[in-house]
């Protein structure tokens, strides 16, 4: 579905990606991990145009979509959720997700706030609470029920699990699973292994901006070197 290839991008004089490639299959869940600092954060950006490549290609479903701005990008079939959520704090929960509401581009049934909640039962008792008002693992979950309502093909998850309470990491790990199980393809950023390994299909390894590993999960999680190199803090 997603194909990338040689991708740079720089800030500034610094380079941050360098000639970075991989793919997402359609209907899995590939986990782009590494340490903090690695480019993960900045490879999404990337791919929704928030940041402008320097070079490379990037494809969804054949096309090539960098140097599009985000709009397009979001209108093709991404979808973003930030790592600091952006949520709009002094609107209600049910605000939030109306916010959201795009109509599918290519015919496919639209998700629904009852569909939202059966996601994450934990927002349909608290339709009318201001975001702000919600805990961080909370306003997670809105993040990204707001996300699929605007009914992307491709999820981009930027670090999903960071700073939620183990149960909340349960919860969130049930609902990449369900959405890959419903269709959705996603590609997600990630430090923690545990987590990554419970979801995903593949893994993608980055280190100071470049590609160290593109397999399967699996096989990331049964390798003690790699893991340690590219992963240990």
């Amino acid at each position: 579905m997603l194909s990338v290839r040689a991708l740079e991008v720089l800030y500034g004089r610094a380079q941050v990606l360098f000639g970075v490639g991989f793919d997402v299959p359609g209907g899995q869940v590939t986990a782009l991990m590494g340490r903090n600092g690695a480019g993960k954060s900045t490879t999404l950006k990337a791919l929704m145009g928030l940041v402008p490549p320097a070079s490379g290609e990037i494809r969804l479903d054949g096309r090539r979509v960098d140097g599009w701005p985000p709009y397009r990008i979001a209108r093709a079939g991404l979808g973003y959720v930030a790592e600091d959520r952006r949520i709009f704090p002094d609107m209600t929960v049910a605000e939030n997700l109306e916010v959201g509401r795009r109509a599918p581009a290519d015919g496919r049934a639209p998700w629904t706030v009852a569909e939202v909640e059966r996601l994450f039962p934990n927002l349909a008792d608290l339709r009318d609470r201001r975001a702000g008002q919600t805990s961080g693992g909370e306003q997670q979950m809105l993040a990204v029920a707001r996300t699929l309502m605007g009914n992307p093909r491709l999820l981009l998850l930027d670090e999903p699990s960071e700073g939620l309470a183990p149960v909340i990491v349960q919860q969130m790990a049930a609902a990449v699973r369900a959405l890959k199980a419903g269709g959705v393809t996603v590609l997600l950023s990630e430090q923690n292994l545990r987590f990554a390994g419970s979801v995903a299909d593949r893994a993608v390894v980055l280190e100071k901006g470049a590609v160290r590993f593109d397999g399967a999960m699996a096989a990331l999680a049964d390798d003690p070197a790699l893991r340690h190199t590219y992963l240990a803090l």
